[in-house]
C-alpha cells in the first residue's frame, strides 16, 4: 500500500491508497505554524495512523511547497518559509526509519492527473496550480520532470508574454523580478487588478459572480484574465507542446476558462492547429496527495519503468 502526504501551509493531509488507486484512509491536521519540529511530528502521527489502517509498513511519498535543492539537499523556494533551508527529506527518513520520495506539490498534482486522472494516457502533461501563487509540474511518459535545478515547470516566474503597453513594466514580484506571470494570474494578482480598477476589495470568487451577473467592470477583468492566461499557456505550448494542460488551485474553479482560454490561445501558438486540451483536475483539491502516494509506486497503472 502507498501513503501520500500533502504538506500545505495550513493543513497536512495523509492518504492511503492500494496499488490500484483505491482510497483506503484519509485524514487532515492543521499545519503547526512556524514550528519545524512540530511539522515533522505531525507527519509521523499521520503516517502511523495510516499504517494502522493498512496493517503493514507502507511506502511514503510527500508533496511539499518549494523544491529540494540539488546543490544542498535543503528545501528552497517554499512559501511556507519555516521549511526553507531545512533538510526535510533526511529528517523524515530518520524519523520514519525508511526511504521516502519527495516532490514539489505541483509535480504531485501532475503525476496524479497523468496516472489515473484527467491526463491519463497522455504522453506529456503540464499541470498548473493557480491559487495564492502560480506554479506547475510536468510529467513525461509517466515520470515527473524535475530538471537540473529542480525548477521544471516554474512558468509563473517568467514575464507575461506579448504584453500590451498597459501591462508594462508590470508589477513587482516577490522573486525580485517585475511583470511575472504569477503577478497577473494568481488569485492574489486577479484580486489586485480588480481593486486597482474599481477601488473595491473583493475575493476572486465574488468577482467571478459579478461578471456572471453582468457587471461590466468584472466582465472586462475576466476577459483580460483569460487573454493573459491564453498568452501564458501558449508560451508553454510553444516550448513543451503538451497533450494536456490541467488547471488546479482556486482559480481552476472558474468554469468559463476551459472554453474561453483555448479559443484565445491559437493566435499565439506557432502551429496551424492546437490539439492541446485544457481540463479540470479529475480529483480536485485531493489530487496532489494522490500524486504524493504514487511517488512510492514501483510502477504506475498502465505504465512501466517508473
Amino acid at each position: 500500500m502507498l501513503i501520500g502526504i500533502d504538506l500545505g501551509g495550513t493543513k497536512i493531509e495523509v492518504l492511503l491508497l492500494d496499488e490500484t488507486g483505491h482510497e483506503v484512509f484519509r485524514k487532515r491536521l492543521p499545519t503547526p505554524q512556524g514550528q519545524y519540529a512540530a511539522i515533522l511530528q505531525t507527519i509521523k502521527q499521520l503516517v502511523d495512523e495510516a499504517e494502522q489502517h493498512a496493517g503493514q509498513t507502507c511506502t511514503v511519498g510527500i508533496g511539499t511547497p518549494g523544491a529540494i535543492s540539488p546543490a544542498t539537499g535543503l528545501i528552497k523556494n517554499a512559501n511556507s518559509v519555516v521549511l526553507n533551508g531545512k533538510p526535510l527529506p533526511t529528517d523524515l527518513e530518520n524519523l520514519l526509519q525508511r526511504p521516502i520520495k519527495t516532490e514539489n506539490d505541483a509535480n504531485c498534482l501532475a503525476l496524479s492527473e497523468a496516472t489515473d486522472g484527467a491526463g491519463a494516457g497522455a504522453a506529456v502533461v503540464f499541470a498548473v496550480i493557480v491559487g495564492t501563487g502560480t506554479g506547475a509540474g510536468i510529467v513525461v511518459h509517466g515520470k515527473v520532470l524535475t530538471g537540473a535545478n529542480a525548477i521544471a515547470g516554474e512558468w509563473g516566474h517568467n514575464p507575461l508574454p506579448w504584453p500590451t503597453a498597459s501591462e508594462l513594466p508590470g508589477k513587482p514580484c516577490y522573486c525580485g523580478q517585475q511583470g511575472c506571470i504569477e503577478t497577473w494570474l494568481s488569485g492574489v494578482g486577479f484580486e489586485a487588478e480588480y481593486r486597482l480598477a474599481t477601488g473595491s476589495k473583493r475575493a476572486s470568487a465574488d468577482i467571478v459572480r459579478l461578471a456572471e451577473q453582468g457587471d461590466t467592470q468584472a466582465e472586462a477583468l475576466m476577459q483580460a484574465y483569460e487573454e493573459r492566461m491564453a498568452k501564458s499557456l501558449a508560451h508553454v505550448i510553444n516550448i513543451l507542446d503538451p497533450d494536456v494542460i490541467v488547471l488546479g488551485g482556486g482559480m481552476s474553479n472558474i468554469q468559463r476558462l476551459y472554453t474561453n482560454v483555448p479559443q484565445r490561445w491559437g493566435k499565439y501558438v506557432f502551429s496551424d492547429q492546437v490539439s492541446t486540451r485544457l481540463v479540470a483536475p479529475q480529483f480536485g483539491d485531493s489530487s496532489g496527495v494522490r500524486g504524493a502516494a504514487w511517488l512510492g509506486a514501483s510502477s504506475l497503472p498502465g505504465k512501466s519503468g517508473y
